[in-house]
């Protein structure tokens, strides 16, 4: 046989191989979406977390979405706080995430959950709905320039709302513009305040009861300062963290998260230390709420995307990702060995906010019937009628009052 003939027949019979070689399809993962109401600045800061299990996973390729109101779920969703209870009405269309994990076979312990966060979206069989991603409490932030210029010890920062009091006087007369302020205020002002000091939001009927004598009391104690400019309002969202990052405020109430959002020069002159309490208050302080955002599962997805969204939560709760996340975000661990992790001298300096929230929380997972922050038309209401208050349109009792009524009725009507 001629060298010509030989190859031409050895190409022929390697051309089924080949066929076959380039008939097998690559592989495609499967895209699932992530949908969310982070801002910006959150957002940049999980990119990279997604970003570092797209590159190590070959089957599963994860898209982070923004949410607009209205929009059809996607296959997983992050729900902030103040959504909770729009999302908990429509349960339906979600898929519990420990059936999630079960059918795809990818273990899931949540007895390896951090105590504080099993109190969040479980069922009456402690089982969990859906994934406590982004969790964090109130803590009260100094500026330690503006506490210097004040005269005040920015090592000892106020431990009651009386020690507050006294801190705000001083940073006024000495030209402070904003001694204090707070971010979320229904969240901080109404479901904190009464869980740190000991007050209820509810009845036993689950009806709504945040006019009660602490409430009043702290709601004019407000207002009053408002009055004296001791508090700047600046909104009912998140719009008082970055005055207070830019130098405007003595002092502020926000979430324990703030403080790894902080750039390094930030960071070194901020203190953070526990929400105030009132000392006159029996049995104050005792704990606060751990909340956040969480990670929903839509139902009715395909087998491959079922086990594609538990393969992300199995590396969601991978130790290496947990320390990676809280990092990122300086939300509350989810387990131990994060919370560990969290706790070393390698990243004290990155996290202190966590380490008062651990002290505010003492591993507490008991959470009240009802957050009002967490039901939106209520939460509007509340916010309407504080900002009444601000504006010295109505007394705090009064206030609460038509709050607490408007908002059950509020509740009434969509049931």
């Amino acid at each position: 046989m001629s060298f010509i003939k030989f190859a031409v027949t050895c190409g022929l019979l390697a051309l089924p191989v080949l066929a076959s070689a380039a008939a097998k399809p690559a592989l495609v993962p499967v895209l699932i979406e992530l949908s969310h109401r982070l801002d910006e600045v959150q957002a940049e800061r999980l990119e990279p977390f997604i970003e570092n299990f797209n590159r190590q996973s070959k089957d599963v390729l994860v898209k982070m979405v923004r949410r607009a109101d209205g929009d059809a779920p996607k296959q997983l969703n992050l729900v902030t706080n103040e959504e909770y209870a729009r999302f908990l009405a429509k349960k339906a269309s979600f898929k519990p995430l420990h059936q999630v994990m079960r059918e795809a076979n990818i273990p899931f312990d949540s007895a390896k959950l951090s105590p504080e966060l099993r109190g969040s979206p479980i069922n009456s069989k402690g089982q969990w709905f859906a994934l406590p991603l982004a969790f964090s409490t109130p803590v009260l932030y100094i500026d330690k320039r503006a506490f210097r210029k004040a005269g005040l010890d920015p090592e000892s920062p106020p431990r009651t709302w009386a020690e507050t009091q006294t801190a705000a006087g001083k940073l006024i007369a000495a030209g402070s513009q904003c001694p204090y302020t707070t971010s979320w205020p229904v969240r901080v002002l109404i479901d904190n305040i009464s869980a740190w000091n000991g007050a209820e939001v509810s009845d036993v009927k689950g009806g709504l009861a945040f006019n009660g004598l602490l409430q009043i009391k702290h709601i004019a104690m407000m207002a009053t300062w408002h009055k004296a400019r001791y508090f700047i309002y600046f909104g009912r969202r998140d719009e008082a963290d970055q005055r207070f990052v830019n130098g405007e405020c003595g002092m502020l109430t926000s979430s324990s998260s703030l403080f790894a959002t902080l750039s390094e020069n930030n960071r070194q002159n901020v203190g953070v230390s526990a929400l105030p309490y009132h000392d006159d208050v029996r049995g104050a302080p005792q704990n606060t709420l751990a909340e956040g955002a969480s990670l929903w599962v839509k139902a009715g997805l395909k087998p491959a995307e079922n086990r594609a969204v538990a393969k992300f939560v199995g590396y969601v709760l991978g130790p290496e990702a947990q320390i990676e996340l809280t990092l990122a975000g300086g939300f509350l661990p989810m387990t131990g060995v994060a919370r560990a992790a969290a706790r070393s001298k390698l990243m004290q300096d990155d996290l202190n906010g966590l380490q008062v929230a651990y002290a505010q929380l003492k591993g507490k997972t008991a959470a009240p019937a009802v957050r009002v922050s967490q039901i939106e038309s209520v939460r509007r209401i509340v916010e309407e009628e504080l900002e009444a208050v601000w504006a010295n349109r109505k007394p705090a009792k009064q206030a609460l009052d038509e709050a607490v009524r408007r908002g059950n009725a509020a509740m009434r009507a969509k049931k």
